[in-house]
């Protein structure tokens, strides 16, 4: 019995109407209690001239109880309910409790037949190959042939194929719902392995463009380091020389200390497994700038792409690595432009908003432009067209981005245009006043960075 409770195509729950789970207790219990019910009521809704059928009485209330309440746990012991609701309806008829399946009258398929043919169909759903082959092959023939001897002279060959064929249809049924279920059990099982693929993937494009952030954040560490070296040795030579001098160097020594402990927490953050890839697949310098932005903005022209850059607003201090991630970002959008849109106009702005402690960047193309469109000398190249953008950033060069951003405190915002085209939005916090300060010995006298501020970049 257990290994028909426990088989994995076995209907869990029923679907309700209202689109949820009912168990499947209560759906077996309901059916048993209406099929009780109706069968009770059947000797009243016989109409009159009918076959005489024997008076009802409490023999007759417990064999209906019998061939109905049984089904209430057919979950649990499917095949001896099975037996238990023929047995009671082949005696029910047989005592004349109920009209034959066919007689002079007729074909009478009455509640008790019903009974008979749910319980086959449940089992055929809920067993396994095994029983239900059994079921088909040797219970409906049986039970065909009951109903054959107990059906009147002249009627048992209409009595034994109405059975078979009622039963029959019955165990269809019941298998082709459970290869449906077990069809749509296998479309979400493959639905979540597939979803957890697309995951495992997301998951590994943000650890493999961490630790490439984590590479260049290291150089940017290891190159203040290098500075800070090499000014403490310059402001030790010159100290007894030129002590305004070596004042000076000590305080760019401590702008640098406080930028390469920036990018060190950073760093910390960002890095999150050991990577052990050889090279590095930037084909730019190690630390690129906001400075470098001009010449990234002319080699993609050079390849074609027809890009307006203007910056607005005044500069501000920004540490080495926010300059990366802007850099990084634009470098990636101009990219997938030229790939997903060929060559078309493209806007890049970017600007300052000190009063607001931010620096925002935004780039917006207009999209693969009509074949009316195109210029002379792109005649006859075929423009890309921009495949469908993938809900939260699908593609790895997106993660990247989110991941750039996200590691110097921004906000990154992309999606299609309404009138057609691309826009990518990148928001860099400045450095505040307040962020700046971080407990540090002071310098009697004046600020070095009031007179002195340290390059942005350097």
């Amino acid at each position: 019995m257990a290994g028909w409770r426990g088989y994995g195509g076995d209907m869990d729950r029923m679907e309700s109407l209202a689109g949820r789970r009912i168990p499947r207790a209560v759906t077996d219990t309901a059916l048993a209690l209406v099929l009780a019910a109706v069968c009770m009521t059947l000797p009243m809704a016989m109409p009159p001239g009918g076959p005489e059928l024997r008076t009802t009485d409490a023999g007759f209330f417990v064999l209906v109880l019998l061939a109905t309440l049984p089904l209430a746990v057919h979950r649990f012991l499917p095949v001896p309910v099975l037996l238990v609701t023929a047995v009671s309806a082949a005696v029910l008829q047989g005592l004349h409790y109920v009209p034959e399946l066919s007689g002079p009258e007729g074909t009478s398929i009455g509640p008790t037949y019903a009974a008979v043919g749910t319980a086959v169909f449940l089992t055929a759903t809920r067993s396994t190959p095994r029983i239900a082959t059994l079921v088909v092959s040797v219970f409906i023939p049986a039970a065909a042939v009951t109903e054959a001897v107990l059906a009147p002279d002249g009627h048992r060959l209409a009595a034994l194929f109405t059975d078979a064929v009622l039963l029959v249809a019955a165990w269809a049924l019941g298998r082709l719902t459970r290869a449906r279920a077990a069809i749509r059990d296998q479309a979400v099982e493959r639905a979540a392995a597939l979803e957890r693929e697309q995951v495992a993937n997301a998951r590994a494009a943000v650890m493999e463009e961490r630790a490439r952030i984590a590479r260049e954040l290291h150089d940017i560490v290891a190159h203040n380091v290098s500075l800070m070296v090499v000014q403490t040795i310059a402001a030790d030579r010159v100290q007894e020389r030129d002590a305004a001098k070596a004042h000076e160097l000590h305080g760019t020594i401590e702008e640098t200390g406080r930028a390469t402990v920036t990018e060190l927490r950073r760093l910390l953050d960002v890095l999150r497994t050991d990577e052990g890839a050889e090279g590095d697949p930037s084909k730019e310098p190690p630390q690129p700038t906001l400075d470098s932005l001009p010449a990234l903005v002319d080699s993609v022209r050079a390849a074609g792409l027809q890009v307006d850059f203007s910056t607005s607003g005044t500069p501000a201090a920004l540490p080495a690595g926010s300059h990366l991630t802007v850099y990084r970002v634009v470098q990636e959008a101009l990219t997938n432009t030229l790939k997903h849109a060929g060559r078309t106009r493209t806007v890049l702005r970017v600007a300052w908003e000190p009063e607001r402690a931010r620096l925002t960047v935004r780039l917006c193309d207009d999209g693969p432009r009509p074949d009316g469109e195109r210029a002379d000398d792109d005649r006859n190249d075929e423009a890309p067209v921009r495949p469908p953008v993938v809900a939260h950033g699908a593609g790895h060069g997106l993660v990247g981005m989110r991941e750039r951003v996200g590691a110097v405190g921004g906000s990154l915002h992309t999606g299609t245009r309404p009138g057609g085209g691309y826009c990518v939005h990148a928001v860099i916090p400045l450095p505040t006043t307040a962020s700046a300060s971080s407990p540090a010995p002071r310098h009697e006298g004046h600020s070095p960075y009031a007179e002195h501020p340290r390059p942005a970049g350097r």
